[in-house]
């Protein structure tokens, strides 16, 4: 029984996530689930990496202990607002006997797509294969077996800051876990709590989390979009800090009791500090919060606008994150973005069934999911470390696991 593990490195707190698949309905049953807060990362990038590494050997130290399994590696987070995608084209001839697609013809025109221009600090961590194209005959899934003398793929190509990723690679180092994989969150959060309707209809991921918020844009069953933007929850809590003359630890229990958006008669937040009550006007949180949120769903707009999917998302937004436990936050996004919105629910799991019931899990645990593949058919690499993905293996599984 192989066992799984995903860690997530966040900008307030590392989560680890051990689970193994059981049962007839290959249902991924979480075994332990660990976290431990963390100050040595900023805006989703580590820059302190002994801090990390402390706190990424605490949060697998807790998992280890509630599953009573112990791990040599995990798949693992890569966040931070360097985090980009782009759409590649690669074309090859094929020259097999009969000229029937290979595996080797499908590895070579997906290393093909890669062949793009990129800054000498900036490197490819992974590669999702789209569709292929055999002779001009478009939407193929999977060409292997096929016939053809030219085959063409659309390939979505997720790159990184090279400083960023080595830094990574020297705080997992130092913590004593190999990645055995790299993932981005928003991928894995849609893993976690997407059906496969949803998938293939159209929607977005927006993890909102301490320090950035993830984009990740589903449609056909496919990555459309995947964006990191540099705000988050701890931006709520330094507005509140400023606007109401407070600490951030008080300003933190605030925004942790924020009682709704669009409240025409907000109550007088009253939280307790030391032992101390203190009262805050409520129309007073209610307006910083609303502006911060405002503004960060302007960003996320933003995104959409590149994806050309700015108001047309037929399957919504599904928001994850710490702060997708803000009071109101649904309604007053479909408002400000003029689309379904949803709080998303982890699916598809047994086992620790509290683990799931935070929005702030999703993307640990989806990171989770991922790993249970990517030492499959489904995945390989290059000599750089790139990751390369057959969306017909990896994501059909998964979609098939999510949608029961």
């Amino acid at each position: 029984m192989p066992i799984l593990a995903g860690i997530d490195i966040g900008s307030s707190t590392v989560r680890c996530v051990i689970a193994f698949v059981e049962g007839d309905d290959n249902l991924f049953s979480i075994a332990g689930v660990g976290t431990a807060p963390c100050q040595g990362v900023r805006k989703g990038v580590i820059v302190n990496p002994d801090e990390v590494a402390l706190a990424i050997n605490s949060a697998i130290e807790d998992a280890e202990r509630q599953a009573g399994l112990n791990i040599g590696k995990a798949t693992v987070l890569i966040n931070g607002s360097h985090v980009g995608s782009q759409t590649s084209r690669g074309v090859v001839a094929i020259s097999g006997a009969g000229r029937t697609i290979n595996e080797e013809d499908r590895l070579r025109v997906e290393e093909a797509a890669t062949v793009i221009q990129m800054p000498a600090n900036r490197e490819i961590v992974q590669v999702f294969a789209k569709n292929y194209r055999i002779d001009g005959e478009e939407q193929i899934k999977e060409p292997i077996g096929m016939q053809g003398v030219r085959l063409e793929v659309d390939a979505q190509i997720i790159s990184a800051s090279t400083p960023a990723m080595r830094s990574l690679d020297l705080t997992l180092e130092r913590s004593g876990i190999r990645a055995s994989s790299k993932v981005v969150a928003g991928l894995a959060a849609a893993e976690a709590v997407l059906d496969r309707r949803q998938k293939e209809s159209g929607t977005a991921v927006v993890d909102i989390g301490a320090g950035t918020i993830n984009i990740a844009i589903i449609e056909e069953g496919e990555i459309e979009h995947i964006a990191v933007i540099p705000v988050g929850g701890q931006n709520i809590t330094n507005d509140l800090a400023i606007g109401l003359k407070t600490t951030l630890d008080v300003a933190e229990k605030v925004k942790l009791k924020f009682a709704g958006f669009n409240d025409p008669n907000p109550k007088e937040c009253v939280v307790e500090d030391g032992g101390q009550k203190q009262a805050f006007d409520g129309r007073m949180v209610q307006m910083i919060i609303e502006a911060r949120v405002e503004e960060m769903l302007e960003h996320v707009d933003k995104e959409f606008m590149k994806a050309k999917r700015s108001r047309k998302l037929p399957g919504g937004v599904v928001f994850v994150g710490g702060s997708a436990n803000l009071t109101g936050l649904e309604d007053f996004a479909k408002e400000k973005l003029s689309l379904p919105t949803s709080i998303g629910k982890v699916r598809g799991i047994t086992g620790l069934l509290d683990a799931t019931k935070n929005p702030e899990m999703a993307t640990p645990i989806g990171i989770m999911m991922l790993d249970a593949f990517f030492s499959t058919q489904g995945t390989h690499s290059d000599e750089s470390g790139a990751s390369y993905f057959n969306p017909g293996v990896i994501l059909s599984k998964l979609k098939s696991k999510l949608s029961k």
